[in-house]
C-alpha cells in the first residue's frame, strides 16, 4: 500500500478514537507485528530525547528494542501518555466493560476494517507491516537493517515483505550502470 492509502484511513479515525490511531500509527511507522503492538507495555517505552525506543517480544519469545524515529509518532506517544490513568501494564487497553486489559486481536482487526472500509481502502491491518518495510526499501534502507527491524531470522522473510518500485529499480540500475563508465 502506498503511504497516501494508508494516511487516507488514518484520516477518518475519530479524534475521540485517539487509542486506535496511535496502535495503528505505531504498527505503520515501526512494522511491528500487531501483537507485538498489543503486547507493548508502558514500561516497555523509553521516550528519552533523541533515543525514543519500544522493546517488544516478538516470535519466538525474542526480544528486540524498536527505534521510534518518527517525531510525529513520538509527540503522539508523549500525549497519549499523559491522558492514561496508569503508569503499568498494556500500552493499549481495552476499555470495554472496564476491565482494562489488552486490546483483542480480533477487536483491532475489526476496528480497521471498519476504519479502511469508511475511507474506501482495501487494507489489512498486516499491509501495514509489509507497506513499512516497503518504504524503507524504496528509501534505500539495506535488507540487513531492515530484517533486523522488523525482527525477522532469516533475509528471505524480509525479502517476500519489500516490494522495490519500478522507480526505484530504474535509479538504482542508473546509478550502478553509471559508476561503471
Amino acid at each position: 500500500m502506498r503511504r497516501e492509502e494508508i494516511e487516507r484511513i488514518f484520516a477518518v479515525i475519530p479524534a475521540e478514537q485517539a487509542r486506535d490511531a496511535l496502535l495503528f500509527r505505531l504498527v505503520f511507522e515501526t512494522g511491528l507485528r500487531i501483537g507485538e503492538a498489543l503486547g507493548a507495555h508502558v514500561q516497555d517505552l523509553d521516550l528519552t530525547r533523541g533515543d525514543e525506543h519500544l522493546t517488544v517480544l516478538g516470535k519466538g519469545h525474542r526480544k528486540r528494542t524498536v527505534l521510534l524515529d518518527d517525531p510525529k509518532l513520538v509527540n503522539a506517544l508523549r500525549r497519549y501518555l499523559r491522558t492514561l490513568g496508569y503508569a503499568h501494564g498494556p500500552l493499549f487497553q481495552a476499555t470495554k466493560n472496564g476491565r482494562g486489559g489488552p486490546l483483542s486481536y480480533q477487536s483491532v482487526q475489526e476496528r480497521w476494517q471498519g476504519y479502511a472500509g469508511r475511507a474506501g481502502v482495501t487494507c489489512s491491518l498486516h499491509q501495514l507491516r509489509h507497506s513499512h518495510a516497503t518504504e524503507l526499501v524504496n528509501g534505500g534502507v539495506s535488507l540487513a537493517t531492515i530484517r533486523k527491524r522488523l525482527g525477522h531470522q532469516h533475509i528471505q522473510t524480509t525479502l517476500r515483505y519489500a516490494e522495490v518500485s519500478d522507480g526505484t529499480a530504474d535509479a538504482e540500475v542508473r546509478r550502478w550502470r553509471r559508476g561503471r563508465r
